[in-house]
């Protein structure tokens, strides 16, 4: 969306700016830099705000979350500083200092929080966690009551939904263009592209596919993975995950409707790409790491096909949403 790659250029621009400027010191040992101020009311307890954030562990500049993945902001609830466990120099001082258009940088230090809140400092960073964020919008609570002012947020999030749907058709077309893939196209819009033909059988439906495959977001980010060496190097392993070659009987078992379809172009030991619509796939819910509208990337390798019962009818399940 190009709405969200714009928010994303700025916020390489702001770590940029920060690594040139000293960071002011604020309380609890908060280290903030407000690279932009909009001269726009701050926001108080009770207010939310629509942010993009990018959030950096220190050890290794490692990666923990952002926004920018998934094309939608993040709603902070700015509490009162009555609530127990909060402190002066927390996570929620940070965004007291922020009004709609602001950008800011903050380094939240985590000795000071484990002193004050008795809590182990978190074990994937050493003293600090920073935060890159962009404020989109300020919902001011005043006089509204809870109800006036979360119709807003439903109606916000509705319009940013929205613009994710729009944006979809377009966003596959540019990752096929940038790749220079040449899909061919099935009636129910799912693309695909074989690089290399298998020689077996080709999957029916009932039969067992074992497959290999690699699941990602149009942005190139993975969100699922069977193969392990990738995981690692993407930072997505999961230790209590096999990473085998996965099995499913096709038209039976629960997986999107890319797949059920997907699978029955191949042979085995066909290796290709399929190029998933959000509606063969999670469709406007999203799921996980998997926005609402998301086209999906699918690198497959079909390693086996063990033939079924030909006799079975595929189940409703054929067309529900993989895990």
């Amino acid at each position: 969306m190009k709405k969200s790659i714009l928010f994303l250029s700025a916020a390489v621009t702001l770590l940029a700016t920060a690594a040139c400027q000293n960071f002011k010191k604020g309380d609890g040992g908060l280290e903030y830099n407000i690279a932009k101020d909009a001269g726009a009311e701050k926001a108080k307890a009770g207010d939310l705000l629509s942010v993009d954030m990018i959030v950096k562990s220190d050890r290794n500049d490692s990666l923990l979350q952002s926004t920018y993945d998934i094309g939608l902001p993040q709603i902070v609830n700015i509490a009162p500083d009555s609530i127990p466990g909060l402190y002066a120099g927390d996570y929620n001082s940070m965004f007291k200092l922020l009004g709609e258009g602001d950008s800011a940088i903050f380094r939240l230090n985590l000795d000071t929080m484990a002193a004050k809140t008795g809590q182990p400092k978190p074990e994937f960073a050493d003293k600090f966690v920073t935060f890159t964020v962009k404020v989109r919008k300020h919902f001011k609570k005043g006089n509204l009551t809870d109800s006036a002012l979360y119709s807003q947020i439903d109606s916000y999030f509705k319009g940013e939904i929205e613009g994710l749907k729009k944006s979809e058709e377009s966003k596959l077309s540019k990752y096929i263009a940038d790749k220079k893939l040449e899909p061919k196209k099935t009636a129910t819009g799912l693309q695909y592209v074989i690089s290399e033909e298998g020689k077996g059988n080709k999957v029916m439906v009932g039969d067992t596919a074992v497959v290999k495959y690699t699941g990602r977001l149009v942005n190139g980010n993975i969100f699922d993975t069977n193969n392990a060496e990738l995981a690692k190097k993407e930072n997505k392993f999961n230790p209590m995950s096999p990473y085998e070659p996965l099995r499913f009987r096709v038209g039976h078992d629960p997986v999107i409707q890319g797949w059920t379809e997907g699978f029955q172009l191949l042979n085995k030991g066909s290796k290709a790409t399929l190029l998933v619509p959000s509606s063969l796939g999670y469709g406007e819910r999203g799921g996980g790491t998997i926005p609402p509208y998301a086209p999906l990337v699918f690198e497959i390798e079909l390693v086996d096909v063990i033939p079924g019962p030909k006799t079975d009818a595929p189940t409703a399940d054929s067309i529900a949403t993989k895990k």
